[in-house]
């Protein structure tokens, strides 16, 4: 499954005896996997990630699965922080303005399976940069699939939230509820849903906001 392995010095031990019970998916935004590369590697640029995927599907492995990657930064994913001695970080070579294409996408469920099987980490597992760091991170957003990852059962799907309101309160709690604890204005937090849910979805909060 990896390609190649390219260590990156930009890594530690997983804090607290916490192991991995996340994959957060990232797009690269640079021109090239080979540039991308190049700063996950440099020690000056302190990030990192545990795997990046090329365009046709090329999987370099630069952080070892128990070790903690310096990809996620600040944020929070049903109430817990740290999310960097929690998961797992892929990265996927994208510039965020348009589809990943098929090798790529099969190289990820691919790798999704495996790491998955080995730490026990399931489908609600999965998340995106934007969902865990709402309005400061929007990757691997609104191109990425999604749907596909769901009908493999490599993330969840999504289910109706709330009490029955449809204000900004509710909407809030909702959030909350499906997992989304960072701390985020309202705004950040509907543009975050939706890159997840319905990323065609414009306007104002509405009913089909509440399903997360």
């Amino acid at each position: 499954m990896v390609t190649r392995y390219v260590r990156s010095p930009n890594c530690g031990p997983r804090r607290d005896g916490l192991t991995p019970c996340l994959i957060v998916i990232h797009y690269t935004a640079m021109q090239s996997a080979h540039a991308a590369l190049e700063r996950l590697c440099d020690p000056q640029a302190e990030v990192s990630a545990h795997y990046l995927i090329g365009l046709q599907g090329d999987v370099t492995q630069m952080v070892d699965e128990a070790a903690r990657a310096w990809h996620a930064g600040a944020g929070a994913w049903a109430g817990a922080d740290d999310i960097n001695s929690r998961s797992i970080g892929i990265e996927l070579d994208n510039r965020g303005h348009h589809p990943f294409p098929e090798p790529q996408m099969s190289a990820l469920e691919s790798l999704m399976r495996g790491i998955m099987a080995r730490w026990d980490i399931p489908p609600a597992g999965v998340i995106g940069h934007s969902d865990m760091a709402p309005g400061r991170k929007w990757d691997p957003g609104p191109h990425f699939d999604w749907a596909r990852l769901e009908r493999g059962d490599l993330a969840s799907t999504g289910q109706r939230r709330g009490q029955g309101g449809t204000d900004e309160a509710a909407f809030i709690s909702a959030a909350q509820e499906a997992g989304y604890t960072a701390q985020a204005g309202p705004e950040a937090l509907l543009r975050a849903t939706r890159l997840r849910r319905a990323p065609w979805r414009k306007g104002a909060l509405q009913k089909a906001d509440f399903y997360l």
